[in-house]
């Protein structure tokens, strides 16, 4: 079934939005325990034990700029995706009819394109968006004067606190290499590992089907995929969080440190542990997230093509 850049870019849109409100507040959490100072801001100096008060304070800091970008960079990432899987699928041996590269290898190329292409617009929003994660705001008022806060609701934001620690507007795309660090070798793992656990599912299977039965398929694969990918991968992500939490700071030695060497001190100070904090949440909110974020866009994309086809049913096959 296709599917016009129209309503790729709804479906994939939609799908993004959806899945980034719901799991925001894990992300949130993931980012201030991967953070270089993560201790002396969460946690009580004399006894160790955690401050819960502040660090499950303010779980949504920051959406604002992830909503804004998630349409666009989704957008992208699907019709890139498509596109390419499109071009290569096409190839084949001069003559033979046989495709000239092996599946897997066109989905991991289609989904590497795409990552890249969608990072131009994801990194200023991911930059911002884990600085304002880390801004310890006051709790918020309590009882009838809470209404006088809304006042000051732009001027004493998180974001607004974050934005002002930014002197050039290039400092927001420090993170692009580091985010395309961490993306490519997920959704490269992610995305051959998620068609081929769907090609498995979709085995003895009618051609026919309901969107729910796409949904339940989409989302089981994706969830497996992603969650196994994301674990693997945690050690990247934590150093593309530190990266992207001294982007702000252009006089902090950090800012000028190359990936390579964050990792090797973390690896010095920290060990494993340290290379892989917060993997236990990525790998839930990943699960979540991938599961969520590619059922609603499989199952959105197949009915918008459904309504513009004008036909009720599905008539073909959902999976590739």
């Amino acid at each position: 079934m296709s599917n016009t850049n129209v309503e790729i870019l709804l479906a994939g849109g939609a799908a993004a939005l959806t899945v980034d409100v719901l799991v925001f507040p894990l992300d949130t959490l993931k980012t201030r325990i991967q953070a270089a100072d993560y201790k002396q801001q969460f946690t009580n100096p004399s006894t160790g034990l955690v401050k819960k008060s502040i660090l499950f304070r303010g779980l949504y800091q920051g959406i604002a700029s992830v909503v804004l970008a998630t349409i666009p960079a989704s957008g992208v990432f699907f019709i890139t995706y498509e596109a390419t899987k499109n071009i290569f699928d096409g190839s084949s041996f001069q003559g033979s009819g046989k495709q000239a590269i092996p599946q897997p290898l066109v989905n991991c190329l289609a989904s590497s394109t795409a990552e890249l292409a969608s990072c131009l617009i994801l990194a200023p929003a991911e930059v911002l968006k884990q600085n304002t994660q880390m801004v310890i705001q006051p709790p918020s008022p309590k009882g009838p004067n809470s209404f006088a806060a809304v006042g000051n609701m732009f001027a004493g934001s998180a974001t607004w606190k974050a934005l002002h620690r930014f002197k050039n507007p290039t400092q927001f795309w420090r993170g692009y290499t580091a985010l395309a660090a961490r993306n490519l070798p997920f959704t490269a793992m992610q995305f051959p590992l998620f068609e081929h656990l769907k090609s498995l599912l979709y085995i003895n299977k009618e051609k026919s089907g309901s969107l729910l039965e796409t949904a339940l398929i989409t989302a089981a694969s994706a969830a497996t995929a992603g969650s196994v990918v994301a674990v693997a991968t945690t050690p990247i992500d934590v150093i593309k969080t530190r990266i992207m939490l001294a982007a702000s700071n252009n006089d902090a030695p950090s800012a000028k440190r190359s990936g390579l060497s964050i990792g090797r001190e973390i690896w010095r100070t920290q060990g494993l542990k340290g290379l892989f904090g917060g993997g236990a949440l990525r790998g839930i909110w990943t699960a979540l997230g991938s599961g969520l974020y590619l059922a609603s866009y499989e199952t959105g994309r197949v009915w918008l093509a459904q309504q513009r086809d004008g036909n009720p049913r599905q008539d073909q096959e959902y999976h590739e």
